[in-house]
């Protein structure tokens, strides 16, 4: 079997290239062909002899997921079903807005976790994705703005791990993704600029600490446990003063002045009073924070609605006036179904969550 060079950090790829009796500092140059060049082709590596590309095209590939669907919504959003194989297909999102381009990646076929207003989790889980599954999402994307590319202009300046998934269960391929996005011979991100997004996993918020200092965001959407355990499952296990807790050391081990973002999805007449608002500004005293609202994307299946305007305004004016930045977050993509909680892909769900789903709905 080949090996897949797309996943490989450097020091993995130095290892290969000295497992082929090739010296380390093949590893570099091929590297940066890969992620700064979007190439895949060794006989396009031009500063490979040609021995060393026939060796390389019999012993290695550059594998990301195969594109099966790609279309722009009318706000310039643009949405990729991807393939990865034995039928699992995960979905990820660009959103440009100005110089800015953000890259929302998957990190799992399905979920487990199952946030009652999020369509991924109605899709149960098959598995996690593999490191060159993750980075592969970024390579496609930046490939989609053509080849050979110029790493001097990036076509994605931001990637948060928000697509399909929980990333924190999915620790080791996520962390070893993010880190490519950073070195400084792959994309080149800054720190601020790759965001992983959690529900709380609290001994891996923990361990997050270990192996990066990417910017963190928290998905709380609820101010108390017990609308959270409603909401979010998770919290069952890992309440929201746990939670905080772990988000406090983990900003204070990345020994900076960092704001931890706050997601808030607002459900009309769920978790959007005035005094879910009051709540939720109080248990966030002591954590420097902003607050980003998401008002509530619809999907099949969901009975939850999108508050209106006015509910979400004052809503947000009230976080305002204890002092929090607070933003609504504009919905983009939903014509396309790409808005945040929107997300489906094709899960070969091993829970068999939809057979349970669809036996309770013929019971009732």
């Amino acid at each position: 079997m080949k090996e897949n060079l797309l996943g490989m950090s450097m020091k993995e790829m130095q290892d290969f290239f000295v497992s082929i009796n090739e010296p380390p500092y093949r590893a570099k140059q091929v590297f940066q062909w890969i992620h700064q060049k979007g190439i895949s082709n060794f006989d396009q590596m031009t500063n490979l002899s040609k021995v060393l590309q026939t060796l390389l095209i019999e012993k290695a590939e550059v594998k990301a997921p195969e594109i099966l669907y790609e279309k722009d919504s009318k706000d310039g959003t643009r949405k990729w079903v991807l393939s990865v194989g034995n039928g699992d297909l995960v979905e990820m999102v660009l959103i440009p807005e100005g110089k800015r381009a953000t890259l929302c990646v998957s990190s799992q076929v399905g979920c487990a976790v199952d946030c009652s207003f999020c369509a991924t989790g109605k899709q149960g889980f098959s598995r996690n994705l593999t490191t060159a599954e993750i980075i592969g999402q970024v390579w496609v994307a930046e490939n989609s703005f053509g080849l050979p590319r110029d790493h001097a202009k990036k076509n994605v300046t931001n990637v948060v791990m928000m697509g399909m998934g929980e990333p924190l269960l999915n620790f080791v391929a996520v962390t070893e993704a993010m880190n490519l996005m950073m070195d400084d011979n792959a994309y080149g991100l800054s720190k601020r600029k790759v965001t992983l997004s959690t529900s709380g996993l609290v001994p891996m918020i923990d361990k997050l600490a270990e192996v990066t200092d990417a910017a963190l965001t928290i998905s709380l959407h609820a101010p108390n446990n017990t609308l959270r355990n409603e909401l979010v499952p998770l919290n069952r296990k890992y309440p929201i003063e746990e939670l905080l807790a772990a988000v406090t050391r983990y900003v204070e081990s990345c020994g900076d002045q960092r704001k931890t973002t706050i997601e808030y999805i607002l459900i009309n007449k769920v978790n959007d009073s005035l005094e879910n608002a009051k709540n939720l500004g109080a248990i966030l005293k002591k954590i420097p924070s902003k607050i980003n609202l998401i008002p509530f994307n619809p999907f099949p299946g969901s009975n939850y609605k999108r508050p209106s305007n006015m509910r979400i305004e004052t809503f947000k004016k009230a976080l305002q006036r204890e002092g929090y930045i607070t933003t609504v977050r504009t919905t983009r993509g939903e014509d396309i179904m790409a808005a945040c909680g929107q997300l489906v892909g094709k899960v070969n769900d091993i829970t068999r969550k939809k057979e349970r789903q669809i036996l309770t709905k013929s019971l009732n």
